[in-house]
Parts: C-alpha cells; sequence; structure tokens
C-alpha cells in the first residue's frame, strides 16, 4: 500500500531531498513492517496504521518485512540498508525510496531469526547495531546465503572500524 507521495512531507512543505524514506504499516498479524535498529532524522504519522520513517545519509538501519495470509507467513524479510548521498548508486527496495546501498538481504523466517540473532549479539556487545561495521553486516549476509553460520562482531573489530572511519575520507 502506497502513500500519496507528498503524504511525508514535513508541516512546513518541505522536504528534505537528501533523506531516505521507509514506508512503515503494522496491521496485526497481517502486515508488519518495523526498523530494528537506527537512527531516524525525521518521522511522519500517515495514520494509525502507517507512518514514514526518514533516514539521512550513511545511518544504516535494518528493515523487516512481515505479512500472512489465511495460510501462514507468505513474506519474511530483512534488510540492513546505509541511504545513499546524492549522486551515489543505489538499488531500489520496497517500500524505500528511493533506495540505498543494501548491505544484507535475507529472507525466509529462520534466517530473518538468525539476523536478528546477530544484531541482538551486537547490542549484547554495548554496541548500537547501526554503528557497527557495515563490512559485518555484509559478512552476516555472505555467510547467510551459503548456508554457513556468520561470525560474531567482536570488540576488536568494532575498534578497528572506529578507528578506519575516523581516517577515511
Amino acid at each position: 500500500m502506497m502513500s500519496h507521495p507528498h503524504a511525508d512531507l514535513p508541516a512546513s512543505g518541505e522536504a528534505r531531498m537528501d533523506l531516505t524514506r521507509v514506508e512503515l504499516t503494522w496491521l496485526e498479524k497481517q502486515v508488519e513492517h518495523w526498523i530494528r535498529f537506527g537512527r531516524h532524522a525525521e518521522e511522519t504519522i500517515l495514520d494509525r496504521r502507517r507512518r514514514v520513517l526518514a533516514f539521512a545519509p550513511g545511518e544504516i538501519f535494518a528493515f523487516v518485512r512481515w505479512a500472512s495470509n489465511d495460510y501462514g507467513t507468505v513474506v519474511s524479510r530483512l534488510d540492513i540498508v546505509r541511504p545513499v548521498r546524492s549522486g551515489e548508486r543505489y538499488t531500489t527496495l520496497p517500500f524505500v525510496r528511493p533506495g540505498g546501498e543494501i548491505l544484507l538481504r535475507i529472507h525466509g523466517w529462520p534466517k530473518v531469526q538468525q539476523v536478528l540473532q546477530a544484531i541482538d549479539a551486537v547490542e549484547a556487545l554495548g554496541v548500537d547495531p547501526a554503528e557497527a561495521s557495515p563490512d559485518h553486516w555484509r559478512h552476516v549476509h555472505n555467510r547467510l546465503t551459503a548456508g554457513d553460520t556468520p561470525r560474531p562482531y567482536s570488540r576488536a573489530q568494532h575498534a578497528a572500524w572506529l578507528l578506519r572511519r575516523r581516517i577515511a575520507p
């Protein structure tokens, strides 16, 4: 269900064009789209079941999509996305405008659960998953896609990422 193209504009009428917008829907036990982690820059409530979160370029977020019908689950997906800056290449995905760099893309409830456990493990280290190395989320994606177990994120890996981020252009 798509909203009117201008429904998520701020009250002032001036939208920040550099933001990536994610439409979230919650129809209990039917369609559930939610953000597992990530720091949004804006939020627009469309109605009691739909809202739009906007993320600044470079902020990483996890977007979970689940849907069912009378016969059971029909969609279980989890995407970890980095919104891009103007001029950067991006990949489109449903309910995300315009799209972003996809660090992890998993479907099927067993694999989605494994990613949720990997997110929990990062949080157990005291690290915000949005601040974890993008390479870790790529690693989790690659391992799960290959049917292997991903290596856990470590404090040493996080410290190295923070140093690398400080010196990167």
